[in-house]
């Protein structure tokens, strides 16, 4: 089955403070990921200065540009993976974490791993 893991944080940051260590084990962890078969795709994200919302609210649709001043949790990084049982998509983000423990300790956020609905599941019009 398929998940999707975002990493979340208060707040932006600025991609320039993350340690270059983090960038190093993170690298590692992906490529071993890849060869077991269980990273699909992903990647950190740009910061809200370049983020554009669209939204829809009483029937209009709004689109503005960031940065979002109200913005309280910020999603840095996503990862879609395949796992075998929700227990191992869980188990890979906590070792997402603890790399983000190791090598950059200041960090505080979290990753929300979520399974992927099944297009197969949709009901057909």
């Amino acid at each position: 089955m398929r998940y999707m893991m975002l990493i979340k944080r208060p707040g932006d940051y600025d991609v320039s403070k993350v340690p270059q260590a983090l960038f190093g084990a993170m690298g590692e962890f992906v490529e071993a990921q890849i060869k077991k078969g269980t990273f699909v795709d992903g990647a950190g994200l740009q910061p809200l200065s370049k983020a554009t919302r669209v939204r829809i609210s009483g029937g209009k649709i709004a689109v503005s540009d960031g940065p979002f001043a109200e913005a309280k949790e910020v999603v840095g990084g996503y990862s879609l993976i395949e796992a075998k049982t929700h227990a191992e998509a869980v188990e890979i983000a906590r070792e997402v974490m603890e790399l983000h423990r190791i090598h950059w300790p200041e960090f505080e956020g979290e990753s929300e791993v979520r399974p992927l609905e099944s297009m197969g599941d949709s009901p057909q019009p």
